[in-house]
C-alpha cells in the first residue's frame, strides 16, 4: 500500500465545513430522521405483531406502553386450542379402530364412527381455526404458502374421513387428524414463544425507561408522568436511579451506567453541560438533567425505531428464503396430486393414495421455512442495540462478512481523540508561549473539534482569560481565522503554510506522533502549538482481529505524514493516508474498490457522508446520541474499534446461522417428500402423516433453538 501524500491532499484539522453550515447539516439530518421516526414508528406500530399502542395521555406518549400485547393473546390462543385439541385427542385415539388393531384391543361402544365424527368436528373447527382463517388471509393476497398446505391436509383428512363415516367405503383416519392438529398447534405455539424470545431484547430496550420523573419547579419537587414531560424541564435523578429522558447535566456529576445502550460496561463519569441519555442508570451522585428530547424524539424511542425498521426491512437473504417457500408450496401441491394420480394408476385403494397425498402436504409445509431467517433477524437486530451497534441496513449487515478493506478516520476511533497539547513554541520574539495560546483560544472557544477542545483544555489549566473573536472565519480544510484585540490571527495547518509559501520553522516537527497547528499574526507566523492524540489501547487488540481475519486496516486522516506515519507503524497497519481532506475520502474508496475490495469506511456521519455512501458498507461511529447517521449502513454508538471487529463477527455469525437454517428446513422438506410420496414403498418404509408432522414440527424447533443461539455470539458478552 503506498503513502499518499503530495500537493493535492492538504492537511486539514478542522472541519471541513464552517462551524455553521455543519451544525445546518446536522441538523437538518436530525429532522429528517426525527420526521422519518415518527412516520416509521407509527407504522410499526400500526402493523408490528407484537401489538399495538396503549392509549397514551400526556404531550409526549412515549414507547412505554408498546408491548408485546397482541402477539403473548395469540401465544395464550395457541397454547388454550393446542391443551383442549389435545384432551380430545385421547378419546379419539381410543375409540379408532385403526389404534385398537395396531395395539390389538377392541372396545367399540355404540354409535362409536358417530362419537370419533362428532369429536373430530370440533377438533378440526376449534383446533383448526387458525389454519383456516390463515388459508383465507393468503388467499387473499394471491400468495398461497403454509397454511394452504396445513388447511389443504386437515380438509382432505376431515372431509374424506367424515366421508366414511356416512356411507363411503374405507377406513377414516380421524386419529391422524387429531394428532396433526395437535402438532401443527404445538409447533406454532413454541414458534411464536422463540420470537417473542427475540422481541425481549426490544421489549428490554422499552422497559428501560421510567414510568415517572421528578420536575423541579423552584424549590419543590413534583413527580409526574413521563408522558408530561416537557422539553427545557429541570428534572432531579437521585443515586440509583434511571435516567427518566435526554438532557444535558446543569448541576452535580456521577458515574452513569449506559451498559444496556452502549455495550460498554465502564461506568462513564458526567458533569455539567454533559449529555445523558434516557434508559441509563445513575450512580451514586444526584443529578440536575435539563430534558432536551422526550417521547417519540429521545435517543431511546430512535434506537426501538431503528431496530423495528431493520427487523421488518428484507435482505437478499429474507427474500431467498421467501421464494423457497413459495416453490416448496407449488412443489408440494404438484407432488401431492401427483402422489394421489400414481398410486391410484398403481391400482392402489383410493382411501391408501389420499393418505399418501396428505402425508406429502403435511410434511412439505415450509413451517420452518417461515421461521429460518425472521427469527435470525429479530435476534440479531436487537442484541446489536443492546450492543451499541445500530444497524439501519439489512443487507449490508449481512454482507459485513465480506469486507476485505477497513478505512478508518483516526480521529477518536483508533486514538482516543482527546488532544493534549505538548509543545508551545514561539518563533517571532514578542510573543511569549502563553500569548499565543490566549490569542489561539479566542478563536477555538466554540469549535467542538478535538484540536480545539485540547487548546481550551490547556487554557483553563493555567487560568488564561480568552478574549473575544470578531468576523470569524472557516478557511475550508486549513484553519480558523478571526480579528482578536484588533490583530487579524489564523490558527491553521501545515498546508496552509505551504498554500502562502510559508517556511516551515525548524523543530516545529519532533519525531512523535504530534499534531502541530501554526498561528499567524497579522499574517506573520507568530509560533506553533503541538497537540498529541494517545493511541486507544482498544485499537491494537481490533487489529489482530481484523488481520486474522484477512481484513486489509488503512488509515486516512487530515493528519501529517509524521503523525499518520508514527500511528501507522505502532497499530500496524496496512497502509495510511495522511494531509486528506473530507472529500478526498471518496477517491480513497474508490480507489480501493477499483481494485476489487469490498471496502467498510468509518467516519462521522456528518463529514464523511459522502464516503460512507460510496463505501460498500457505511459505518457511523461515534455517533454517540446522535442516531442521525442517514448515510451509514450501520452506526456504533461508541467510537472502539473492537466494536467494529464485533460488528464483523457477528455479521459473519448472523449469516452463518441463516444459511444453515436454510439448509436445515429446505434439505428436511427434500429428504421428507418422497417418503411420504412412498418411494421406499417396496422395502416397507412409508412414513405416516402423524410421524411427519413430529418431524416438521421437530424442524421447526431446532431452527428456533440454532437462531437462540446466535445471543451468545457477539462480542464476549
Amino acid at each position: 500500500m503506498e503513502n499518499h501524500k503530495g500537493h493535492n491532499h492538504e492537511h486539514h484539522h478542522h472541519s471541513n465545513t464552517s462551524k455553521e453550515e455543519a451544525r445546518d447539516k446536522k441538523e437538518e439530518v436530525k429532522d429528517s430522521l426525527a420526521e422519518k421516526s415518527k412516520h416509521g414508528h407509527e407504522k410499526a406500530m400500526d402493523h408490528s405483531s407484537h401489538g399495538g399502542h396503549g392509549d397514551h395521555s400526556g404531550h409526549n406518549p412515549g414507547h412505554g406502553e408498546m408491548g408485546h400485547d397482541h402477539h403473548k393473546m395469540m401465544i395464550e390462543d395457541f397454547k388454550k386450542r393446542f391443551w383442549i385439541s389435545l384432551v380430545l385427542t385421547i378419546p379419539i385415539l381410543v375409540f379408532s379402530p385403526m389404534i385398537q388393531g395396531f395395539f390389538g384391543y377392541e372396545w367399540l361402544l355404540p354409535g362409536n364412527a358417530y362419537i370419533l365424527f362428532g369429536l373430530s368436528t370440533i377438533v378440526y373447527f376449534y383446533g383448526g381455526w387458525p389454519f383456516l382463517k390463515g388459508l383465507k388471509d393468503e388467499l387473499k393476497e394471491g400468495a398461497p404458502g403454509m397454511m394452504t398446505l396445513i388447511t389443504m391436509a386437515i380438509s382432505v383428512a376431515y372431509f374424506y374421513s367424515s366421508a366414511t363415516v356416512f356411507g363411503l367405503e374405507g377406513e377414516d383416519f380421524f386419529w391422524e387428524l387429531a394428532t396433526l392438529i395437535d402438532i401443527m398447534l404445538l409447533g406454532h405455539w413454541l414458534e411464536m414463544k422463540s420470537v417473542l424470545g427475540a422481541s425481549k431484547a426490544l421489549q428490554l430496550l422499552v422497559s428501560m425507561m421510567p414510568s415517572e420523573a421528578h420536575r423541579v419547579k423552584g424549590d419543590a419537587v413534583e413527580d409526574v408522568k413521563l408522558e408530561d414531560l416537557q422539553k427545557g424541564d429541570i428534572i432531579l435523578i437521585k443515586p440509583g436511579e434511571k435516567v427518566p429522558a435526554d438532557g444535558i447535566i446543569v448541576e452535580g456529576e456521577s458515574y452513569l451506567n449506559e451498559s444496556m445502550l452502549t455495550g460498554e460496561s465502564k461506568p462513564v463519569k458526567k458533569g455539567m453541560e454533559n449529555k445523558v441519555i434516557g434508559g441509563s442508570l445513575n450512580g451514586n451522585g444526584s443529578l440536575k438533567v435539563k430534558v432536551e428530547h422526550t417521547g417519540k424524539d429521545s435517543y431511546l424511542n430512535k434506537v426501538i425505531t431503528l431496530v423495528q425498521e431493520a427487523q421488518k426491512s428484507k435482505s437478499k437473504m429474507q427474500n431467498l428464503s421467501d421464494r423457497a417457500a413459495k416453490w416448496l408450496t407449488y412443489i408440494a401441491l404438484a407432488i401431492g396430486f401427483g402422489t394421489l394420480a400414481t398410486w391410484l394408476f398403481l391400482g392402489f385403494p383410493f382411501v391408501y393414495a389420499l393418505e399418501r397425498m396428505v402425508t406429502v402436504m403435511v410434511i412439505a409445509c415450509p413451517h420452518a421455512l417461515g421461521l429460518a431467517i425472521p427469527l435470525v433477524v429479530a435476534i440479531s437486530t436487537a442484541v446489536s442495540a443492546q450492543n451499541g451497534l445500530l444497524i439501519r441496513n439489512r443487507t449490508a449487515f449481512e454482507e459485513s462478512r465480506k469486507i476485505s478493506a477497513l478505512v478508518f478516520d483516526k480521529t477518536g476511533t483508533l486514538t482516543k481523540g482527546d488532544f493534549g497539547v505538548t509543545r508551545v513554541e514561539a518563533v517571532d520574539q514578542q510573543f511569549e508561549p502563553d500569548e499565543l495560546l490566549r490569542l489561539s483560544s479566542a478563536l477555538e472557544q466554540s469549535s467542538e473539534h478535538p484540536i480545539a477542545v485540547g487548546i481550551i483544555k490547556k487554557v483553563k489549566e493555567k487560568d488564561i482569560a480568552v478574549p473575544k473573536p470578531e468576523n470569524f472565519n472557516a478557511i475550508t480544510g486549513k484553519g480558523v481565522e478571526a480579528k482578536v484585540e484588533g490583530k487579524d490571527v489564523k490558527v491553521v495547518s501545515p498546508g496552509y503554510l505551504k498554500d502562502e509559501h510559508i517556511s516551515i520553522p525548524d523543530g516545529a516537527y519532533s519525531s512523535a506522533a504530534e499534531t502541530v497547528v501554526f498561528v499567524l499574526v497579522d499574517n506573520k507566523l507568530a509560533g506553533y502549538i503541538a497537540l498529541a492524540d494517545e493511541i486507544r489501547p482498544e485499537s491494537a487488540e481490533a487489529i489482530k482481529v481484523f488481520k486474522n481475519n484477512n481484513i486489509k486496516v488503512m488509515m486516512a486522516t487530515g493528519d501529517n505524514e509524521t503523525v499518520a506515519k508514527a500511528v501507522s507503524e505502532e497499530l500496524g497497519l496496512d497502509g495510511y493516508y495522511s494531509e486528506v481532506l473530507p472529500h478526498q475520502k471518496v477517491e480513497i474508496v474508490k480507489e480501493l474498490q477499483s481494485k476489487g475490495e469490498f471496502v467498510a469506511m468509518t467516519g462521522d456521519g456528518v463529514n464523511d457522508a459522502p464516503a460512507l455512501a460510496q463505501a460498500n458498507v457505511g459505518i457511523a461511529v461515534g455517533s454517540g446520541t446522535d442516531v442521525a447517521a442517514e448515510t451509514a449502513d450501520i452506526i456504533l454508538v461508541n467510537s472502539n474499534p473492537q466494536d467494529i471487529a464485533n460488528l464483523i463477527l457477528f455479521g459473519k455469525a448472523t449469516y452463518n446461522k441463516m444459511i444453515q437454517n436454510l439448509i436445515w428446513a429446505t434439505g428436511y422438506n427434500t429428504v421428507a417428500i418422497p417418503l411420504a410420496a412412498g418411494v421406499l414403498y417396496t422395502s416397507g418404509f412409508v412414513l405416516g402423516p402423524a410421524v411427519g408432522a413430529v418431524f416438521m414440527s421437530l424442524s421447526t424447533i431446532i431452527v428456533a433453538i440454532n437462531a437462540q443461539l446466535l445471543k451468545k455470539k457477539i462480542g464476549n458478552k
